[in-house]
């Protein structure tokens, strides 16, 4: 496919990767793990959300235009859509003494094109109508296009839809596939089908996104809408701003459906930039015959690019002829993508053991030699800061260079979520030509609350930003957390934002608002997806429910536990004044997979710490363990025990326990485990031996056999 950049005609390949996504993600999970001025405002935060918005003037003109530019100056009696059986097409043009010539394979026609005589053109298959008027054997006015997808089906959606036919072309890979696409809105309250007058009708390119989702069979796609001559078109689609670049994403992980909408919402509201997005469920007909149900994919996000335009991130934009001062500041958008990175990219100067690594430029492009280097030269200069004795000097240090507040946010974001793939893939910044260096847009947080089982992801305790992987992406945030000043910026965040967008009712309320509209529609998905109790997705492993509510439960009830401990004294909670969080569990060698959830909810988690009472009259140093279990799934379950001091402090403790039948422990985290046979003993890290009277730590393990919660003892030396 020759795709030419908008507005030039030139020929220009778009960027495709090539590597294999399995393999790349594979080789890098199983690397060892590492060892252990005042701040600029965000710019205000877009007023963008899942919801249909009023379309505006400007996009119904948009929409209007690209339509028009579409059929050119031809005329179609029937206008792109789908038709069931047969349709019949006529052909005219207001040229006066102009003949039509036409074509149906996707090539532009030319005066030795099929010549139009007058009778109806019939279709029985999907098919790309293209035309354009001759006057003395050349070609006279604008050519144009209708598209016309057969159809046999009509179900009825509550979602809009929208549907890509690949004119028996196949399943899209990486390169730009010629498509037939269309997008059908049910408008408020209401339904729609195949069978309605599409929204968007158009020539679009699609191709295969994404790392480790490409290898799904629910797969992601990047929709590019094209005119007649493959260059942008822009289309304002179910209520969103004008534009030609859009993403569908498939939750297939993430079996709430809802859990990148969750964080995009929540970002936008505490002032991050994030995309504009719709549920949406999608048909992709890969073959030669009609649109069939067999080809309904499922519940997508139809989600916009991270991109400079006005509608969009709508920094400055910088022209190839913007190579020196002031213009060359910005704007520029970049993003770490671990193992994956594409030209251009960015070295980094000095030590290895410090320095970033794969880090993209998004925009401009084509990026100037000159720009590159003013780019990597600034953020060279940040990276090197950030690592001297004087980094936090509130004039010379760090935030001479960053906007704070947004990265406190994009922190809070990535711990919140326990995002699998934080600081490492997906990773934007953006910088304007008058602003410091801004954290986001958000992207990519399937792999969340939950959901992913490596880098202890899953768990409800620990911090994710240690979760460290070789070679490191960026370490930026934790050189920002050795700063006493920044780390009380954070805690007194979040602190605010507990009282407000992120408070337990807040979230219950967003979760229920955004699972609400869903209810049908991912009942269709699970009837053609149908992963609900299988755990293990891909290379990742998910929690397990009978029900898709189950599902969003089990989300609901992770999240608040993960609120809950990080309003503990050991993360974010306490007065303002603690220099910096207290240590989190080193990493473990092995993922951590997540617990399955119960089939009922679970109480909502306190703010504060666990207070109930210890033992009475305890010695000091004595302490106590108790086990619950957590899930359990046919052949083995999930386990987790509390140690608690008694009334005086312990510097280190010892659980033991003995298996009643033939239970055998797999794997054990933020504790070290030794002995064989039915008896157990689960020993402290280096972190979380040191227990404050009356406090508590947990640990969690993995083991065969039916679910037991023998009696534990506790030892402290």
């Amino acid at each position: 496919m020759r795709v030419t950049l908008p507005g030039t005609g030139a020929a220009a390949t778009r960027r495709t990767t090539r590597v294999s996504a399995a393999a790349v993600l594979l080789a890098g999970l199983l690397l060892p793990y590492a060892s252990s001025a005042p701040a600029q405002a965000a710019p205000p935060p877009r007023t963008t959300s899942g919801a249909t918005a009023a379309v505006p003037a400007a996009s119904t003109a948009a929409a209007s235009a690209a339509a028009d530019d579409l059929t050119g100056d031809i005329a179609f009696s029937v206008p792109s859509g789908t038709f069931q059986g047969q349709v019949s097409v006529s052909l005219s043009t207001a040229i006066g003494g102009a003949e039509i010539r036409y074509t149906t394979d996707g090539k532009p026609p030319t005066a030795a094109s099929a010549l139009y005589q007058g009778t109806p053109l019939r279709f029985t298959r999907t098919t790309e109508l293209r035309a354009q008027a001759f006057t003395g054997g050349a070609a006279s006015g604008k050519p144009g296009t209708a598209v016309y997808a057969a159809r046999d089906t009509t179900t009825a959606h509550d979602l809009p839809v929208v549907l890509i036919d690949s004119y028996g072309a196949g399943k899209p890979g990486r390169d730009y596939v010629d498509t037939a696409t269309m997008i059908f809105d049910p408008g408020g309250g209401g339904t729609t089908s195949l069978a309605a007058a599409p929204a968007v009708a158009t020539r679009a390119g699609v191709h295969l996104r994404g790392q480790s989702s490409a290898s799904f069979e629910k797969a992601p796609y990047r929709v590019e809408f094209w005119d007649n001559d493959n260059d942008d078109a822009d289309y304002p689609v179910l209520g969103m701003p004008a534009d030609s670049d859009w993403v569908l994403r498939g939750p297939y992980p993430d079996k709430s459906l809802i859990r990148e909408a969750l964080v995009y919402d929540l970002g936008k509201e505490m002032g991050l930039q994030a995309p504009r997005y719709r549920f949406v469920e999608l048909y992709l007909n890969t073959d030669s015959g009609p649109v069939r149900s067999d080809d309904y994919m499922g519940v997508y996000m139809l989600v916009e690019t991270i991109k400079n335009t006005k509608n969009r991130l709508d920094l400055k934009k910088l022209h190839e002829d913007d190579t020196t001062l002031p213009k060359i500041q910005g704007g520029y958008i970049w993003k770490f993508e671990w193992m994956a990175a594409e030209e251009p990219t960015l070295p980094c100067g000095g030590a290895s053991s410090t320095c970033w690594s794969y880090l993209e430029v998004v925009d401009p492009s084509p990026l100037q030699a000159q720009q590159k280097e003013w780019l990597r030269t600034y953020i060279q200069d940040f990276h090197n800061v950030l690592h001297s004795q004087n980094f936090a000097d509130p004039d010379t240090g760090y935030r001479a260079y960053i906007d704070v507040n947004s990265f406190v946010d994009q922190l809070i974001v990535y711990e919140l979520s326990r995002n699998m793939d934080a600081n490492y893939r997906s990773a934007y910044f953006y910088k304007d030509r008058d602003t410091k260096i801004f954290a986001g847009p958000l992207w990519d947080y399937d792999l969340t609350f939950g959901v992913g089982g490596f880098f202890q992801n899953d768990q409800t305790s620990g911090w994710q930003y240690q979760q460290t992987r070789q070679p490191v992406a960026n370490d930026w945030f934790t050189q920002l957390l050795r700063d006493p000043a920044f780390v009380d910026q954070v805690r007194a965040r979040w602190q605010s934002l507990r009282r407000g967008v992120l408070s337990d009712s807040a979230l219950q309320s967003r979760i229920d608002a955004l699972s609400r509209p869903l209810t049908n529609a991912a009942q269709r998905n699970f009837q053609r997806w149908p992963n609900l109790t299988t755990r293990t997705i891909g290379f990742f492993v998910t929690p397990t429910a009978s029900t898709w509510q189950g599902q969003v439960q089990y989300m609901r009830d992770w999240m608040l536990r993960r609120a809950a401990w990080l309003d503990t004294t050991a993360a974010w909670g306490g007065p303002t004044t603690s220099p910096s969080p207290s240590p989190s569990p080193s990493p473990s060698t092995s993922p951590s997979p997540s617990p399955s959830p119960s089939s009922s909810p679970s109480p909502s988690p306190s703010s504060s710490p666990s207070s109930s009472p210890s033992p009475s009259g305890g010695a000091p140093g004595a302490c106590s363990a108790t086990m619950r279990v957590v899930g359990s799934w046919p052949g083995g379950f999930q386990g987790e025990v509390t140690v608690r001091a008694g009334n005086a402090p312990v510097s280190g403790w010892t659980v033991t326990w003995a298996w009643p039948g033939s239970q055998t422990v797999t794997q054990v985290w933020s504790g070290t485990r030794s002995g064989s046979g039915s008896t157990v003993t689960v020993r402290n890290e280096s972190w979380n031996g040191s227990l404050a009277a009356n406090t508590s730590t947990t640990f969690g393990f993995l083991a065969n056999g039916s679910a037991e919660t023998p009696a534990a003892t506790c030892t402290s030396p």
